[in-house]
């Protein structure tokens, strides 16, 4: 099949698509008014990293095809931003109207958001004392000098006031106050003064706002001062030297200062900012034409809006769905003895991922267990996981451990838990420079009657305690001594990439995924022309890979029904006769983030599923290492069958993906309201009581 363009949605585009989708929350009146916040929150924390790496990666193209003289493919690149920019402005404009809308719903509860102009005389004078006693210790501001450069002073996680200091007498001058947001809440909520009716809350930025002269005054002579809020987003990536004298670790550490002095790709600014300030402002950021400038309400960094506090009533917030005991795990006295047992699978949020930390630490201090690996891409700052890989090695236990230093914008925390680990005497092994570890696992080897025994864990997520309590996602626990050997071949393939390793059970990248999943692909087409009943299955956080798409459109046209659920970005279009008329999308979007990779091939009634570490991304089949593990267990089939089946019949948070992206919900009909993940979580509660 030639790749025609117009059998592709633009990727960019498509993941506007989906932060479009996260928008529609916060609009949603449905959900409790302080999710709603929060969702403004995710918006924004989202458009961020957007512009770090995905307009940051269009930018570089522009410059490489000028450079080259490819005038044909710059120009096709810059029409990709100009369409970017077109779809963030619109965003950008529906984001501010539902923020007011929001805060006037906030008022309705009496919570109220104050700025500088709303405060009476109590408000005023608690604010400056607050500001006097908890503020001005964390300002220090920087004077713009000619010999100041401000670009390589600012941080791309901050919100900034650029503030001009007025002289009648004199030509004025300029300063940077950074909002210290790293050492105090950006929301400061103020004490009743009488009624404890009305509730109040104050932004940082706005305190600062209101006693700048006392910044000032004693050092800098002035007959006025402005301020107006700026926000600047770098480029993310960065480049590894080739000094071979350098450690891996030395040279991640200095490609975490490049990031901070990298280029910027998006200013966001006060709109009320004059014309003659925000003039200033480009020059000294070095503002190119194909950087993007939006002008936007009175707040930057919405994104510390995520932790927005609920200073009202419970029922402003989703209830607490409290998280479940295993009773697969909870009816045996130690994890050994309950995977020995059956193949276990957990489902987060749902699930404690107590029972995961369970299983480092008890090997931790088993006698029988001899060695302890584990992979790691993302984990907490204070992580209980790490803290029992190192009593391992108190108790005289062997531990590897693979840490992905490049895991983006969590480089700095592995760092330095890389160096602690090391310390602490772990055999910490960085990988392949070329390839990102991104597979899920955990093997530990106990000593059973005189053999070695592998206990193995296979995920869709990260060993993360933090995002396990908003992330979806499958563990699977098993002492299936196949899939455990292959398990520990991936950390040999890991160490030791020449070594020819066969994995007959696992799709390992890039070594066998793309294959195995051709290969099934193709099955289902061949079922199908001979008759057989034939369908696909995806569960994926985003496609975007040109020949898995092209495969899934030959499965639709041979007649093999494909159903998927894809969060984010899907390049695919749906529903286009002559092409993909077999192939249904939908999105869902709710209070937890949708995060496992699940496939399930029909396979003439056999039903072969995996759940897996890798997205239907080019990156994913042939730049990392992910991991893809067969379920065998009948029961943990339908389980997983069962929760995929709960997805498709949502009829509040589920959006179809068709050739527009245009996020419509899915039409209810005369269906009852059907919310996939509270049905999922009454689903596995009723499940443990059985």
């Amino acid at each position: 099949m030639a790749d025609l363009p117009s059998h592709y949605y633009p990727r960019e585009l498509s993941w506007l698509s989906f932060n479009q989708r996260v928008l529609q929350e916060a609009k949603d009146t449905s959900n409790p008014i302080i999710e709603r916040i929060r969702f403004l929150g995710i918006f924004s924390n989202n458009l961020d990293e957007f512009y770090r790496v995905r307009v940051a990666d269009v930018k570089r193209q522009i410059y490489i095809y000028l450079n080259e003289g490819q005038t044909e493919q710059a120009e096709q690149t810059k029409l990709q931003m100009e369409q970017i920019q077109q779809k963030v402005s619109s965003l950008t404009k529906d984001f501010d109207k539902t923020h007011l809308e929001v805060i006037k719903g906030l008022a309705r509860y009496n919570i109220f958001l104050l700025g500088e102009q709303d405060l009476n005389d109590y408000h005023a004078k608690w604010s400056k004392d607050y500001f006097r006693s908890k503020i001005l210790c964390h300002i220090a501001p920087v004077l713009l000098t000619k010999k100041v450069k401000l670009l390589s002073r600012l941080n791309d996680s901050v919100t900034y006031l650029y503030i001009r200091i007025l002289r009648n007498e004199k030509s004025d001058a300029y300063a940077v106050v950074e909002v210290p947001t790293q050492y105090l809440s950006r929301f400061v909520v103020i004490p009743p003064e009488a009624s404890r009716k009305k509730k109040y809350i104050m932004l940082l930025d706005d305190i600062i706002r209101l006693n700048l002269e006392s910044i000032f005054k004693g050092f800098i002579e002035f007959d006025g001062l402005e301020a107006y809020s700026f926000k600047m987003t770098r480029d993310s990536e960065y480049s590894l030297n080739d000094e071979i004298d350098e450690s891996y670790l030395d040279k991640m550490s200095e490609s975490m200062k490049q990031r901070l002095i990298a280029e910027p790709v998006r200013v966001v600014y006060d709109s009320r900012m004059p014309e003659d300030m925000l003039k200033d402002l480009k020059k000294r950021l070095k503002i190119s034409s194909y950087d993007s400038l939006n002008a936007s309400g009175a707040y930057r960094n919405f994104k510390d809006f995520i932790g927005f506090p609920n200073i009202g009533r419970a029922y402003l917030e989703n209830p607490e769905l409290p998280a479940l005991t295993s009773k697969d795990f909870s009816e045996y006295d130690t994890v050994f003895d309950a995977i020995t047992a059956k193949d276990i699978l957990l489902y987060y949020p749902y699930h404690k991922f107590l029972h995961v930390t369970e299983f480092v630490r008890q090997a931790a201090f088993d006698p029988s267990v001899k060695h302890i690996r584990l992979n790691i891409y993302r984990v907490a700052s204070e992580s209980l996981i790490i803290n029992s890989l190192i009593d391992a090695v108190d108790n005289g236990k062997k531990v590897t451990v693979v840490i992905e230093l490049r895991a983006r914008f969590d480089e700095e925390n592995n760092i330095n838990w890389a160096k602690k680990l090391t310390d602490a005497g772990v055999k910490v092994v960085f990988g392949m420079p070329a390839l990102k570890i991104h597979s899920k696992l955990c093997v530990v080897t106990r000593e059973e009657k005189s053999e070695l025994i592998n206990y193995a864990h296979f995920g869709t997520g990260n060993f993360n305690e933090k995002t396990a309590k908003i992330y979806t996602d499958f563990s699977l626990f098993t002492r299936n001594q196949e899939l455990a050997q292959e398990a520990e071949d991936v950390f040999t393939f890991i160490k030791q990439p020449y070594r020819k390793l066969k994995f007959q059970h696992l799709q390992v990248s890039p070594l066998n995924t793309r294959t195995k999943i051709q290969l099934l692909i193709r099955q289902e087409i061949q079922n199908s022309k001979e008759g057989m009943k034939a369908s696909i299955i995806i569960k994926i956080n985003n496609l975007d890979d040109k020949s898995l798409i092209n495969d899934l459109y030959k499965a639709s046209q041979a007649g093999v029904k494909v159903r998927a659920i894809i969060r984010g970005m899907c390049c695919l279009i749906p529903g286009v006769k002559g092409l993909s008329e077999n192939i249904s999308i939908i999105s869902v979007v709710d209070r937890y983030l949708e995060h496992p990779r699940v496939m399930v091939f029909e396979s003439a009634g056999e039903q072969k599923m995996f759940i897996s570490s890798a997205d239907w991304m080019t990156r994913n089949m042939d730049y990392r290492i992910e991991v893809g593990c067969p379920v065998y267990d009948p029961d943990l089939k339908q389980k997983i069958l069962d929760i995929l089946n709960i997805q498709f019949k949502d009829t509040l948070k589920a959006r179809v993906i068709d050739k527009d992206q245009s996020n419509h919900y899915v039409k209810r009909g005369n269906r009852k309201k059907l919310r996939s993940q509270i049905e999922t979580y009454k689903y596995l509660k009723a499940k443990e009581k059985d």
